[in-house]
């Protein structure tokens, strides 16, 4: 009796999780299974289109990228380039500054790791008006590079924590023997560190590469010219403009947004689950 009370009660914990772990799938793909359907619709009305419509069209993909009225060609370049700098950039920035506070001793090394986490408990919000009038005066307002800049500048604290904490967990020995063979600071950081911290690196391009997809507010306050917006901003024009309320190609939009971010993230995909875990942990 014992034993069979213990399989049924381990079957109904299994039949528990499973039951969770389908709720939440279900959670996850509805929207994207409403957002495919709807981008089919040939009507333009969010509440005339239907989850099944009778004539699927590709209608509202072929105006995003033909009718001279779509800049959606314009914006996805523009955001392409913000994201591919912004990865690449970060990823270097963080990279150096972690291996400053884990390989080095200096005056203010404990203060300095603080202060990164100190900056990270307070909301992006608060810095709005600051960000605004700093990158007005040095007449960054309404450019590309001015949208870099901020997010370069606002990856670090956290993610240089974080991969600090991954560099921890290699040894110093491996530094001490590229030292031995006559190799300086650079070489060790870019021949030896860099190569095995690929993992963690990882994470910080996967992360910084999708920031400029999905953030509204900064572009929102920063950018002023239609042919200077990023994805996430032009859209809110297809739905937000009192004639132009085409949910229908707003969601067309937001299918394609998802298209780079899959790719790198599988082209990624070997080292995440190493570099979130390991990163995590200090040695």
């Amino acid at each position: 009796m014992l034993n069979l009370s213990r399989k049924n009660k381990s079957r109904i914990e299994v039949g528990l999780i499973y039951l969770v772990l389908l709720v939440m799938f279900v959670v996850i793909l509805y929207p994207l299974v409403w957002a495919l359907a709807i981008s089919m619709n040939t009507t333009t009305s969010l509440y005339g289109a239907s989850l099944s419509p009778e004539n699927w069209s590709l209608d509202n993909y072929v105006w995003l990228f033909t009718s001279p009225r779509s800049q959606y060609l314009t914006w996805y370049k523009n955001t392409l380039f913000i994201a591919t700098i912004c990865s690449i950039l970060s990823t270097f920035f963080v990279a150096i500054t972690a291996y400053a506070f884990s390989r080095y001793r200096f005056k203010g090394r404990k203060y300095g790791l603080y202060a990164f986490l100190l900056l990270q408990m307070f909301p992006v919000l608060m810095a709005m008006v600051a960000i605004y009038i700093l990158l007005n005066t040095i007449g960054l307002i309404d450019t590309l590079w001015g949208l870099i800049i901020v997010y370069v500048g606002g990856s670090i604290p956290m993610n240089a924590f974080l991969v600090k904490g991954y560099f921890d967990t290699i040894p110093k020995s491996l530094d001490e023997s590229a030292k031995m063979d006559g190799a300086g600071h650079f070489r060790i950081f870019f021949q030896i560190l860099l190569p095995l911290a690929k993992p963690i690196l990882a994470v910080v391009a996967l992360f910084n590469f999708m920031a400029p997809f999905m953030d509204f507010i900064l572009p929102r306050i920063i950018l002023r010219s239609p042919q200077n917006f990023t994805l996430a901003l032009g859209l809110y024009n297809f739905v937000n403009s009192q004639f132009s309320n085409n949910f229908t190609r707003f969601a067309a939009g937001a299918i394609l947004i998802a298209l780079p971010i899959a790719a790198v993230y599988l082209y990624l995909q070997k080292y995440l689950i190493t570099g979130l875990s390991a990163g995590a942990t200090k040695g």
